[in-house]
């Protein structure tokens, strides 16, 4: 019988490597993620619940129709007297600081796969890797280079969540019909001008849907997160959990559902709006 493979302890022997010659460099990334979360945090809890049902109110309308207004407005309602606006507040923190990351990102990656059959090879494995991978698995190293709270819970939620947007930026620029490309470089457009003026604006609807992904995977895995500590309506859905609280659970489930709707049923209609303009 074959020896057991040591990949446990070569793992173990990598991370601690990385801790020990990169530990100034994950002190920086903490303090950039925990900068980030906490400007949006402030965003979002600054104005009063009330306010800031008005403004979002007021935006689902102007952006979509008037039942997604009427939806944001009794689930944002319901949410506050179900005493769960702030943890709601603060998950949109975390969802938003990670999707912003995992654009930061993702859109650049992808943008190199296009232009490039090689990197497309090397990062498609790696992509595979990151979506079939457990999501609990990414809360072990992000919890030994970060510690516990909000970062290593943005780390993974980014690891878990950047995928569908280098992909589909990468498809999307693809997808742009070869004659406009061609006609671009005919009337002597630089490498620059022809991504910014022709491939991006036309790949747009495809980044949008990818970009819609992230922000549910990002919704999804923040969730997760609140087993290491980060804050939200994840830590009272796994505080229910953990004390068998049937009723607080589904209140705080319920909660998330209301969040999610609204996160992708407006992603969706400005990706539908892109699509428009772009036509």
């Amino acid at each position: 019988m074959l020896p057991k493979l040591p990949l446990a302890d070569w793992v173990e022997a990598g991370v601690d490597a990385l801790e020990r010659h990169f530990s100034p460099l994950f002190d920086a990334v903490s303090s950039f993620i925990g900068g980030v979360v906490g400007l949006f945090s402030f965003i979002f809890h600054f104005p009063p619940a009330w306010l800031m049902i008005v403004i979002l109110t007021v935006a689902a309308f102007w952006l979509t129709r008037w039942t997604l207004g009427l939806f944001t407005l009794l689930g944002l309602l319901l949410i506050s007297d179900l005493g769960y606006w702030e943890p709601t507040m603060d998950t949109l923190a975390l969802v938003m600081t990670s999707a912003f990351i995992s654009i930061v990102l993702g859109v650049p990656l992808g943008i190199l796969c296009a232009s490039s059959n090689r990197s497309q090879n090397v990062l498609t494995p790696v992509l595979d890797f990151m979506q079939t991978m457990p999501a609990f698995v990414y809360l072990i190293p992000a919890v030994t280079f970060f510690g516990l709270g909000v970062v290593p819970g943005v780390i993974a939620s980014v690891i878990f969540a950047v995928p569908p947007t280098i992909r589909l930026t990468n498809l999307g620029i693809r997808q742009v019909p070869s004659d406009l490309v061609e006609a671009s470089e005919a009337f002597g457009s630089t490498a620059a001008q022809k991504l910014f003026k022709v491939q991006l604006p036309l790949a747009v609807p495809s980044m949008m849907a990818g970009i819609n992904q992230t922000i549910m995977l990002a919704l999804s895995m923040v969730v997760i997160a609140s087993m290491i500590g980060a804050q939200g309506i994840g830590a009272d859905v796994y505080r229910a959990v953990t004390q068998i609280k049937t009723g607080q659970g589904f209140e705080a489930g319920l909660a998330i559902v209301i969040l999610a709707i609204l996160l992708d049923r407006l992603t969706q209609y400005l990706m539908r709006g892109k699509q428009k303009r772009s036509v």
